[in-house]
């Protein structure tokens, strides 16, 4: 099974909108995920803060800003 991971920031609207794709994508595939909020994680901050929100897949930099829900279900279920 494979995870998506969220990382984005509270008040960030295309982090909201990213979620909202996420978490749709993984109900209809059945993968798992989770949410990072890149201001608790100074890693994070320096690898990604221009780029929010960022998914990752098993913890490979997949999207960027906005997220493609066919693109995102390609990847989970290949």
């Amino acid at each position: 099974m494979k995870t998506v991971t969220l990382i984005g920031k509270p008040g960030c609207h295309l982090c909201d909108v990213a979620r909202d794709v996420v978490v749709r994508v993984c109900d209809e595939v059945g993968a798992t995920w989770e949410e990072k909020d890149i201001n608790q994680d100074r890693e994070l901050y320096r690898l990604y803060w221009e780029q929010i929100p960022v998914v990752l897949v098993d913890g490979q930099q997949h999207d960027f800003w906005r997220v493609d829900p066919e693109r995102l279900r390609t990847a989970l279920t290949a």
